[in-house]
């Protein structure tokens, strides 16, 4: 049965009752179950790849509601770190701690934490499917032993609930739209075969609870300058070409950030045992649809298209199955027209173009 994280370790007893008033702030939830008002303390968040794309945002989410959240980032140069940097310094003028530790050193991060947190969110990785093509052992080094580190600590500290990242790319060659129930197939990157390999990780992990969600396309303000999005809006900005791959004939599920941190918040107040869950916008679009509304917004006129044939990374189509996430109260709010209007406003702002 799906449960609320209602504070972790501390729930028994009249001595850890007094250690909950003096160490969390309090406030009153209506359970809907019981059909009566019951008390909850706020709880504690670990969020690893905190500065990250959507650690940034998430952290920003959970705080918002009132959590203590503490989080790691390596701050690698796999894009400019100045981009980290300032995610990470908005996230500490909240209060929020976020400490330069990479996994291979994850439990000084969780030592910050005066006691267990009530969950973790590890969302930190190598990313870019196709980066990973060409650095496969960085791709096995951080996200399949840096995860088990992760595991390991979790387990010697008897954390209880862990929502992990994995990605669509698992799914890649199933039939469309792509859903959790499928069997999985070979892997055509480092990237996937290691988020394939993150899930049987946490499977088989003595850990109480843990969900892998399985991210579409994520775009939004403070993004990854690697993804189409970033790159094509800078490149057109700059006068520079964009490459569209497959000659454009590609298609994808574009999801914002809200709805991925949306989607995060639900499961986390319904942990299970072991689940998948699939967080996409549920509608496909054309790549050369996605570029107009990109040049529209910039509004400079058409690019210049560099066409190239297929990545052997890439899938010709993306496209989420939602059905089991929405069961918990999901749904996609934000359209590719919205969204990439949102970008590209923060874009100009943050970089004074």
């Amino acid at each position: 049965m799906p449960h609320k994280i209602i504070g972790g370790n501390h729930e028994n007893g009249m001595e850890s009752f007094l250690v909950s008033i003096h160490n969390y702030n309090w406030f009153n939830t209506w359970s809907t179950a019981h059909g009566s008002i019951s008390w909850r303390w706020l709880v504690k968040v670990f969020i690893t790849g905190i500065a990250g794309f959507i650690g940034f945002h998430t952290a920003n989410h959970y705080h918002s509601k009132g959590w203590e959240v503490t989080g790691i980032d390596n701050f690698n140069d796999y894009y400019d770190p100045k981009l980290k940097k300032d995610r990470a310094d908005m996230l500490e003028k909240l209060g929020i701690r976020v400490y330069p530790v990479s996994l291979e050193q994850v439990q000084l991060g969780m030592s910050m934490f005066e006691s267990v947190p009530d969950l973790v969110i590890h969302l930190a990785a190598s990313a870019g499917i196709r980066h990973s093509l060409a650095n496969p052992l960085e791709s096995i080094r951080n996200n399949i032993i840096g995860t088990q580190k992760l595991i390991n600590h979790c387990e010697l500290l008897g954390v209880k609930n862990v929502i992990y990242a994995s990605t669509s790319a698992v799914m890649n060659g199933n039939s469309l739209p792509w859903n959790e129930h499928d069997p999985i197939g070979v892997q055509v990157s480092p990237y996937g075969y290691t988020k394939q390999c993150n899930e049987s990780q946490f499977a088989v992990s003595k850990i109480n609870n843990t969900v892998g969600l399985r991210f579409f396309t994520v775009y939004g303000p403070w993004g990854r300058p690697d993804m189409a999005l970033f790159d094509f809006t800078d490149k057109i900005v700059k006068g520079k070409p964009i490459t569209i791959f497959n000659n454009g004939d590609m298609k994808r599920d574009f999801t914002y950030i809200t709805d991925i941190v949306r989607g995060i918040w639900i499961v986390s107040q319904n942990m299970t045992e072991r689940d998948i869950y699939c967080i996409g916008n549920g509608k496909q679009v054309e790549l050369m649809d996605f570029v107009t509304e990109i040049e529209r917004n910039i509004g400079n006129g058409k690019a210049e298209y560099d066409f190239q044939p297929m990545h052997p990374a890439d899938a010709k189509e993306t496209w989420s199955d939602t059905s089991k996430l929405e069961k918990l109260g999901y749904r996609s709010d934000t359209d590719v027209p919205e969204g990439v209007a949102s970008f590209v406003n923060w874009y100009k702002n943050y970089y004074h173009v």
